[in-house]
């Protein structure tokens, strides 16, 4: 499965995670601190749900915090892979509802993430071109930069699993 999109020349992130809404946060496994390589981001207790549509040994979170998984690759998504980030979308939207912390993760925390944020937060109320908003201005400009991934908030994630469903 791919992890992420190669041909994008996007900078990496340089935060951990960032707060989207109250007690809903954004972030994923790796960033790029300014002038630096590469760094792990780990997740230990953090968080009472950690949300994973990426995963990597040793990057948390530690045990016994509830850790949801459902890898997707940053692309065309499948019928059932829509269908695993709505779960996933409506699983993070009950727990925020619930006042848990939770963080939502994928691998640099743009896209994936974004996708299920997106859908939370439109289950909690907002539009889906707010949700797209919000999550640009509080975790980067280069989030959702996956046009798919904010194509599929605007029809809606089951419209948009009906066509994929026809291919597969």
């Amino acid at each position: 499965m791919p992890t992420r999109q190669k041909d994008r020349d996007t900078p990496g992130p340089t935060g951990r995670w960032s707060e989207i809404a109250p007690g809903l946060w954004m972030g994923g496994h790796f960033i790029t601190p300014p002038g630096r390589p590469l760094e792990p981001v780990l997740v230990e207790r953090e968080f009472d749900l950690v949300v994973s549509l990426f995963t990597r040994a040793g990057h948390g979170p530690a045990p016994g915090v509830e850790h949801l998984v459902r890898e997707v690759p940053d692309g065309p998504l499948s019928a059932g892979q829509l269908l695993a980030v709505g779960e996933a979308a409506t699983h993070t939207a009950e727990a925020v509802r619930q006042g848990r912390r939770v963080l939502v993760r994928c691998h640099s925390g743009y896209n994936r993430s974004g996708l299920v944020v997106a859908q939370a937060l439109v289950e909690l109320g907002h539009p889906a071109d707010r949700a797209v908003e919000l999550i640009r201005e509080r975790r980067s400009p280069w989030a959702l930069n996956n046009r798919l991934f904010v194509e599929y908030l605007a029809s809606g994630l089951s419209t948009a699993a009906l066509p994929a469903g026809l291919d597969g």
